[in-house]
């Protein structure tokens, strides 16, 4: 289980050194809470990790996806006079536009 394997968070050594390795200045009232909490966390965590997951696919997401996916199948496309047909400015087969940089 979860909570085993992790150090007791219990303790306000470890609350304490936990942290300082955030940077994190804590009263001995939120030290206390803090612990508290995380022991509530760590349990939760492993009662999450105690469920039967045998036979359930891994998945990305739990909604299904938006758009549906097709073959990737080569098509004709527009040629350089098509494309440039309605470009307001195109010089060279390339399309003309401001200068943006100086």
């Amino acid at each position: 289980m979860l909570a085993s394997a992790m150090p007791d968070p219990s303790s306000e050594f470890d609350v304490r050194h936990l942290a300082s390795l955030a940077r994190l200045r804590l009263t001995p009232d939120e030290e206390l809470a803090f612990s508290r909490q995380l022991v509530r966390i760590l349990e939760y965590a492993a009662q999450v990790r105690s469920v039967p997951t045998d036979g359930v696919p891994p998945m990305t997401h739990v909604m299904a996806p938006a758009l549906e996916e097709r073959e990737d199948t080569a098509v004709s496309s527009l040629s350089v006079d098509q494309a440039l047909s309605n470009a307001p400015d195109a010089a060279q087969h390339l399309f003309r536009v401001p200068r943006v940089l100086g």
